[in-house]
């Protein structure tokens, strides 16, 4: 626990989205929480807040401080430390979701000697209270953000402390390594067992490969996290617009005989097999003499090098054009997918081209294909669906990447015959870094950046 950061007051804040929904709900949580919703709260059985059993609801309405006015009614919810989200007493207020009733509740609540609860502050106090390390509290976000099952199932996972279990295990092993380093720097006269070259080295080794699988595991994190970008390109009117709209069943894009009615990059996301694949419908590429439209192609030309995934289609019903054999081979075939629409409509002495995607949009054959492909080509890479935890936060990836480089110039210092001080301190660092992650040993400054990236209310 950082002292330091812990704030004795009491904080407050919308927890639910703002907006018409059925609930709402206002968190409260600080030394205070109790006694301000106590004195804001009546209950027809004259039951109180403060009398309330933890963990139970309560009937009752929310009054104006001033006057004693109903705002709402409302289900009040009392979580005494450190049985709840902040390991601090909680109370929630469950109350209509209309916005100017949270509004009222809030202010309320706020007069009453409240203060407005800072973005990710009730996370952060979690973590300051030791209820969460830093890992888990950074998963909260993940798994507000998660775009597919799969995602969030991973986010849960690090919440539950999956990926934290692996960072105390390396912990573990280096503690034990300057412990043994310390101990022939410090007491050379006492009869402890030697720490050899042999010793370090296996030992290190062995901490690399705990960092270096952490770091393959930041791969399938980035997929989960970001998505596949996936650019659907092609002359114009060969089908990309309507392959979009298949993809995402439903109408995203304009579709019209009329060739370059696609001007502008088109995206969304969509889930296959839990891949979140966020799927572009580009501008035709072609020569043209329209502005605008010459604006479009370039963006797509753009895409090309900037894309993870490439659907490359063709029309069928009319012979290939050299401005498409020459993209052709400007295209990477190991993150392209070459797809041959309109099978339904095929021109005499036109076939479908070996290694091509056949496709009939019209007639529905093909896509669900071209989704295996397109997973395929995925899971083809670093893509373990398997694995029980993910790393899937760039902080995480750098403070990995950082203690590798620690460790590998303790080896260097090691093979220079260098003094056990020099490696100790190359150790101590990789430590360090891997302590970043869970918050054992972090600046204040980092942890407040954390937080700030957080929604008010979380």
């Amino acid at each position: 626990m950082n002292e330091a950061l812990l704030n004795e007051d009491t904080i407050a804040a919308v927890a639910t989205g703002l907006g018409g929904a059925g609930i709402g709900i206002i968190r409260v949580s600080g030394p205070e929480a109790v006694d301000i919703v106590t004195r804001l709260f009546v209950n027809h059985a004259g039951k109180t807040v403060e009398g309330a059993e933890s963990h139970k609801l309560l009937y009752g309405n929310i009054l104006e401080p001033e006057d004693g006015k109903i705002i709402d009614e409302v289900l009040v919810s009392k979580m005494k430390g450190p049985f709840s989200y902040t390991a601090e007493d909680v109370v929630e207020i469950n109350c209509h979701g209309g916005i100017v009733s949270l509004k009222r509740i809030l202010d309320a609540v706020i007069r009453s000697g409240a203060r407005l609860a800072e973005p990710g502050e009730f996370t952060k106090r979690a973590f300051l209270n030791g209820r969460l390390d830093l890992a888990q509290a950074e998963a909260v976000m993940d798994i507000i953000s998660a775009k597919t099952e799969k995602s969030l199932e991973y986010s849960v996972g690090q919440l539950e402390g999956k990926l934290s279990q692996r960072l105390t295990a390396i912990d573990d092993l280096l503690i034990d390594v300057m412990a043994n380093v310390e101990a022939n720097i410090d007491y050379p006269e006492y009869d402890i067992e030697e720490v050899t070259a042999a010793y370090l080295n296996a030992h290190i080794h062995q901490a690399m490969d705990m960092v270096d699988m952490l770091l393959k595991a930041s791969e399938t994190g980035k997929i989960y996290r970001e998505g596949i970008t996936t650019a659907i390109l092609g002359e114009p009117n060969v089908g990309k617009s309507s392959l979009h709209n298949t993809l995402l069943i439903e109408n995203k894009a304009i579709v019209t005989e009329i060739p370059g009615t696609t001007r502008d990059i088109i995206e969304e996301y969509i889930n296959i097999g839990g891949i979140p694949f966020k799927i572009i419908d580009t501008a035709g590429i072609r020569e043209t003499d329209n502005l605008v439209e010459q604006i479009g192609v370039e963006k797509s030309r753009q895409l090309i090098k900037n894309t993870n995934l490439i659907l490359f289609m063709t029309d069928l019903s009319r012979p290939f054009s050299e401005e498409e054999k020459t993209l052709i081979e400007e295209l990477d075939p190991s993150k392209t997918i070459f797809i041959a629409n309109k099978t339904d409509s095929m021109i005499e002495n036109r076939d479908v081209p070996e290694g091509w995607l056949p496709l009939s949009l019209k007639e529905d054959e093909g896509v669900e294909a071209l989704k295996d492909k397109m997973l395929e080509m995925v899971m083809g890479g670093s893509v373990d669906q398997e694995a029980d935890y993910i790393v899937n936060n760039v902080r995480h990836v750098h403070l990995l990447e950082e203690a590798m480089a620690c460790l590998k110039n303790a080896l260097g210092t090691i093979d220079m015959g260098m003094p056990l001080e020099l490696v100790s301190i190359d150790i101590q660092d990789g430590l360090e870094k891997i302590r970043e992650i869970t918050g054992r040993s972090v600046g204040s400054d980092i942890i407040n950046q954390i937080f700030k990236n957080f929604c008010i209310g979380k």
